[in-house]
């Protein structure tokens, strides 16, 4: 009988035991999932939010000037081409919904600097500017076309040749990780307009400093990310060549802000 008791006093402690180890398993999992969501919806919107405080800037102050759409340029194109390398090599679901996310708000701060552009060029000459528009086929007019537009209709012939050549070319593992590449490489590069057009006006007015803060600090977490979760290889690695260049552009904002002509924001 004491045997017998003993037997079962120890398969309810094991027992005990067990469910004990469920529960914290569930709590941890249930933590762990949480966690999984935020970090996946930092990553589908966090992007945007540089740009907020631009777009804030340049709205009120009704002046262009100190921002290279360039970036949109860099931004657009790198996300046009992440869409496609996901047909050919499917990553996780956020970071696709990101790249939707951030074509439309690309859209939206180039509309904006498009038309206050145009107001800049009316209010300053008595002339109407020069239209210039993408179908003119003009290279020295690339990207710095007078309507909105035009913008459009060279996205759309981009898209359509990237996404033809991604069909003809779907089974080739070259060309699908080349793809990958390019998106995460022109990506990377976004910040290098802003810091070639810093460094040939010496002055960082215009830019907003909140938009390049907020640029490194969601890159950082960006690359932790791709770590993390072992995303392809060439997304981190180009993540570490975007923080890079983020803290060169902070860098310029601090060499400039010496000279006390320059009025940073």
């Amino acid at each position: 009988m004491n045997i017998k008791a003993n037997y079962d006093g120890l398969n309810d402690h094991l027992l005990n035991e067990k469910n004990d180890l469920n529960e914290t398993y569930s709590v941890y999992t249930q933590i762990s999932s949480f966690i999984g969501i935020i970090a996946s919806g930092f990553m589908i919107f966090g992007g945007v939010v540089p740009y907020i405080p631009q777009y804030q800037m340049i709205n009120r102050t009704r002046n262009a000037s100190g921002f290279s759409t360039l970036v949109c340029l860099a931004l657009l194109v790198a996300n046009i081409l992440r869409i496609f390398f996901w047909f050919g090599h499917p990553f996780e679901m956020p970071l696709l919904v990101q790249s939707v996310i951030m074509i439309l708000c690309m859209l939206i701060m180039l509309e904006l600097c498009i038309r206050v552009k145009a107001e800049m060029l009316h209010s300053s000459s008595m002339l109407a500017p020069p239209v210039k528009r993408f179908l003119d086929f003009e290279t020295d007019y690339f990207w710095k076309w007078t309507d909105f537009g035009s913008y459009l209709q060279f996205l759309a012939t981009f898209s359509l040749l990237i996404g033809t050549l991604t069909s003809l070319f779907i089974n080739s593992t070259v060309f699908i990780e080349f793809l990958g590449f390019m998106s995460v490489f022109t990506e990377a590069m976004l910040a290098a307009p802003q810091f070639y057009r810093n460094y040939v006006t010496k002055s960082t007015e215009g830019m907003s400093i909140t938009m390049v803060l907020m640029w490194t600090s969601g890159d950082l977490f960006k690359t932790t990310y791709f770590i993390l979760r072992q995303s392809p290889l060439q997304f981190w690695l180009c993540g570490i060549l975007q923080v890079s260049l983020d803290l060169a552009v902070l860098s310029q904002a601090y060499l400039y802000s010496q000279n006390p002509n320059k009025n940073l924001k």
